[in-house]
């Protein structure tokens, strides 16, 4: 009996699979998969973990302090007038001239303010407003008939007269001392001569009157501006430029009605040592022909008269 040696008995656990634990002992590589599994699932947070520790956007916005929205009140659309530098550029030139007048009928003082303020009319635009009568002087004849007949006069007598009062507005405003410059004066009378040319000679007497008239007036504004110019700068305004053999033409086309503004320039020219057109042609105008024959004949200058003296 006393040389059996008693084996220690192990029981198992009392939580313990007899038939899942082995017997032996657990190797070293067993217990260290198993500690770095559980190592692994402790640094790895499990799903409930992730949901609890990340951000709510629902607690953010609660964190957060209410913000109050406030709209911005608009007004409403409604009509208005439009500003007056927008109404004026609708105008046209006709609209604009109508509101100009019956304002200045209102208030008269602002006639001579606008007067000062309005930029100096040129001859050219001055001219554009005649041509612009003129246009509307020559639609208005009727088609067919004689053009000179009273039936015709007095179809276009409203357009006409219209055309011959602006002629007469127009004219004193081109004169001294209204204009300084001759040159100015002298190239609106010249272009104002020929819209009156071109008025019909009409077939009754008292018809005829109104180019009559108009032919006298415009006479004594060349004879204005030919007296005028001659005082300054020793006439050279009217010596130079050919207005003298400008006028004559004028003259001979109106039938001799102009030859006292002709006679006006003749004396200036003789008296500042020049020589107008029907001097240097012996009283023949522009006859340029008869110059020539002269010229071949040797008679040419026999009848200038002779300069004594020093040249």
């Amino acid at each position: 009996m006393s040389g059996i040696v008693a084996t220690p008995v192990h029981f198992p656990h009392q939580h313990q699979d007899p038939r899942l634990s082995p017997s032996h002992p657990m190797s070293y590589n067993t217990i260290n998969s198993a500690g770095r599994k559980r190592k692994a699932e402790d640094e790895e947070p499990s799903a409930e973990d992730r949901m609890s520790t990340s951000p709510s956007p629902s607690l953010h916005q609660r964190s957060l302090p209410a913000q109050r929205v406030t709209k911005r009140l608009r007004p409403a659309t409604t009509g208005r007038p439009l500003p007056l530098p927008r109404l004026l550029e609708t105008l046209d030139a006709d609209s604009l001239r109508s509101i100009l007048q019956t304002i200045c009928q209102r208030h008269p003082g602002l006639g001579a303010e606008i007067e000062q303020t309005a930029p100096r009319p040129s001859v050219s635009s001055a001219l554009a407003v005649l041509k612009q009568y003129e246009s509307t002087f020559q639609a208005a004849f009727p088609f067919g008939g004689s053009p000179t007949s009273d039936y015709a006069y007095n179809r276009v007598r409203p357009a006409l007269t219209n055309l011959l009062e602006a002629l007469a507005d127009f004219t004193p405003h081109f004169l001294p001392p209204s204009e300084a410059q001759a040159s100015q004066s002298l190239s609106f009378l010249d272009s104002a001569t020929e819209f009156i040319h071109r008025l019909p000679d009409w077939s009754t007497f008292q018809h005829r009157l109104h180019k009559q008239n108009a032919y006298e007036e415009i006479s004594k504004a060349w004879t204005s501006v030919i007296q005028e110019a001659a005082k300054r700068a020793g006439g050279v305004h009217i010596q130079y430029g050919g207005w003298d053999q400008k006028l004559t033409k004028h003259n001979q086309q109106s039938g001799g009605k102009l030859h006292e503004a002709a006679d006006e320039m003749s004396k200036h020219l003789g008296w500042m040592g020049g020589q107008s057109t029907t001097q240097q042609h012996g009283g023949r105008g522009d006859d340029l022909s008869s110059v020539r024959q002269e010229l071949l004949s040797g008679t040419y200058g026999s009848n200038l008269p002779v300069r004594v003296g020093p040249w």
